[in-house]
């Protein structure tokens, strides 16, 4: 081999060592911004700033969380698939908000498989259908019965993709006609919970369990097919004769050309935090269990989403918006 060859090659070995553990190395070398696709106080907004918190210990760095609510979660969706891909940007959002999103916005400017890295999954969760903490009703058998004597004056609130779609689902499962009422938050769910307006509402687990402890909601099941160990007394609503299983998940996601070793130490991170008891803890407490998995499983994750979404549209006969 020449000198000339030789020096080549070394070049070449440098540049492949600059390129690639480098990326890992200097990771993070400035402050990581976290996106919440809902507004401050919202559930989804709960679990993202505990996250935030545990990951300025993790990575050393300041963690600015911003809320970027809009467009079904879409504005924040988009967000990251427009940051610059160097792990400086994190969503941390549903990834079952991300599937369903492909088939119900019109036109949507993602391609989540082609612009959407899942760096960590965080947890499964199942929606709630909850009444108000008042009402007279108990069960969902009791709920059923309550709707279908209102016709179509019974009304349902929901504030995301999975809860539409899940009281879509019981319409066409039990022969129902009950108005679907879209919120901008859970929160804004409660008045009109509370006043009559609303029969009934499909919330995510932590504002359904938090509300419930204060007494003011009822949660009578879950859209799953099998119960969670965290919330092991509410039934799901398989089990009560209403085949469902929306499993939602959260997610730490980045832009897809984000280097691999950066999004394997936003894995690492993630799964350090959920393997620890306030990790755990944490998220059983807000009606979930953690869930620990690689960045690959992840996307496969998503991916079935994706199709499975394209048979809860149908069947629910969903109009893309």
């Amino acid at each position: 081999m020449t000198f000339v060859s030789r020096l080549l090659a070394a070049v070449a070995i440098l540049g492949a060592m600059a390129t690639t553990p480098a990326a890992a190395q200097s990771y993070p070398n400035q402050d990581i911004h976290v996106i919440c696709a809902f507004p401050a106080g919202s559930g989804a907004d709960i679990i993202v700033r505990f996250f935030a918190e545990k990951l300025r210990v993790q990575s050393g760095r300041t963690i600015v969380v911003e809320n970027k609510p809009g467009a079904a979660a879409n504005i924040a969706i988009e967000y990251i698939t427009r940051a610059k891909p160097d792990g400086h940007t994190i969503l941390i959002h549903s990834g079952n908000s991300v599937a369903s999103n492909t088939h119900l916005i019109k036109n949507n400017p993602v391609d989540a498989l082609k612009q959407i890295q899942i760096a960590a999954t965080i947890n499964r969760q199942g929606f709630m259908f909850v009444v108000d903490g008042k009402s007279p009703i108990k069960t969902l058998p009791e709920l059923v019965d309550a709707l279908r004597a209102r016709g179509d004056k019974a009304s349902y609130g929901n504030s995301a993709n999975s809860g539409q779609i899940a009281g879509a689902l019981l319409n066409e499962k039990a022969g129902l006609k009950v108005v679907q009422i879209q919120y901008r938050t859970a929160p804004d769910t409660l008045n009109d919970l509370a006043s009559g307006s609303l029969d009934f509402a499909v919330l995510d687990p932590a504002v359904a369990l938090a509300w419930q402890r204060q007494g003011r909601v009822r949660i009578l099941s879950m859209v799953l097919a099998e119960r969670l160990e965290s919330v092991p007394d509410v039934p799901t609503m398989t089990e009560l004769g209403y085949p469902m299983d929306l499993m939602g998940w959260f997610a730490a996601m980045v832009p897809l050309a984000t280097p691999k070793p950066v999004v394997e130490q936003i894995n690492t991170w993630i799964n350090q935090i959920l393997t620890s008891d306030e990790g755990r803890k944490f998220l059983i407490d807000v009606g979930s269990m953690p869930w620990v998995s690689t960045p690959e499983e992840g996307q496969a994750r998503l991916a079935k989403d994706i199709r499975d979404w394209v048979d809860y549209v149908r069947v629910a006969k969903l109009t893309p918006q």
